[in-house]
């Protein structure tokens, strides 16, 4: 059976208190995880305490923390401690982000992410083990750190996102899940064949990584308003928020990726919506009518070897367009589940 998460607003939220409300609420509609996004607003691992203190049963999750603003040392004990606020319901989710965050917000150099992603998570692993650290990599040399606290049993899984095949591969190799977006459910088919890829150079089982689609969801009686902030969403992703997504879409076939990507940087951003057409939502989204979205969610829950579904929202919806998607697509309003 395919979880439903939710990932949590990206835009801004008025306070803490109402982004652990959206927890409780997601809790409370059969929710199996809650992922918190960390941008430009309050740190994520923060609210993530307040989210694990507010609740008792759903899973809470970082996706993501980048691997650049915080040392991987420092990760490994963020993790261990937010294991022990939540009782054991802690996902560590980490990317490199890309370098319009990590150059520009973080004033740091953006080099080789994926072996900096590599590196951290084998040295977040070795921090969560309690042993000392003592490791000897190419962007990171640590020796004689060791928890002064208890190591967390369980451990939390440390999963990854990635957007390109490499990073989806090295994923498959040595993490305990991935996170891919921007993604349509014939594009997710094609990432799992990395991960099988990457699971395979790792000798691992690939039913050891969980792999986890966000999809972008507004359901909404108002069917306009609904792909109209999807609309916005997508072509800001595609178009200002660096050329991961951009590629990404491209690599699916939608060559119009491009022309938004160029539109936007351009400062045309009315013909980079346009050019996010009725098909591209449609693929792409779970958009709609409360019923028509739930039926887009259910074609990622029929991929073989998807693990989860995390319901996101169009960084342009307001709290209550956020309540109402969430409560449409609920797991306990699915027939599905």
């Amino acid at each position: 059976m395919t979880d439903r998460d939710v990932h949590l607003p990206v835009a801004a939220q008025p306070t803490i208190d109402a982004i652990a409300d959206y927890t409780r609420r997601a809790e409370a509609g059969g929710y199996d995880c809650a992922w918190l996004p960390e941008t430009w607003g309050r740190d994520g691992v923060t609210v993530l305490t307040a989210m694990a203190e507010r609740t008792d049963s759903i899973d809470i999750g970082s996706s993501i923390l980048n691997t650049y603003s915080r040392s991987p040392a420092l990760l490994g004990q963020t993790a261990a401690t937010l294991q022990e606020v939540s009782d054991g319901r802690f996902r560590l989710g980490l990317g490199p982000s890309g370098p319009v965050v990590i150059e520009n917000w973080h004033g740091m150099e953006y080099g080789n992410p994926l072996r900096r992603t590599r590196e951290t998570v084998e040295i977040v692993r070795e921090v969560l083990s309690g042993d000392p650290v003592d490791y000897d990599g190419e962007d990171f040399q640590l020796s004689g750190f060791r928890l002064r606290c208890a190591a967390p049993d369980p451990q939390p899984p440390v999963e990854v996102t990635g957007m390109g095949p490499k990073a989806v591969e090295l994923a498959g190799r040595f993490a305990d899940g991935w996170h891919g977006i921007m993604l349509t459910p014939e594009g997710m088919e094609d990432r799992l064949e990395d991960i099988e890829r990457g699971a395979e150079l790792g000798d691992r089982d690939p039913d050891d990584v969980a792999v986890t689609a966000g999809v972008t969801c507004c359901a909404l009686d108002d069917t306009e308003r609904a792909r109209e902030l999807t609309r916005q969403h997508v072509g800001f992703y595609v178009g200002g928020m660096g050329t991961f997504y951009r590629d990404a879409l491209e690599r699916q076939g939608y060559d119009e990726a491009v022309e938004i990507y160029d539109a936007w940087q351009a400062g045309d951003r009315g013909r980079a919506l346009e050019l996010v057409d009725e098909n591209i939502l449609d693929d792409l989204c779970a958009v709609g009518d409360p019923e028509t979205a739930r039926e887009q969610l259910e074609r990622y829950e029929a991929v073989d070897g998807l693990d989860a579904v995390a319901v996101s929202f169009p960084r342009g919806a307001d709290g209550d367009e956020i309540r109402r998607t969430m409560d449409a697509v609920a797991p306990q309003n699915s027939s599905s589940l």
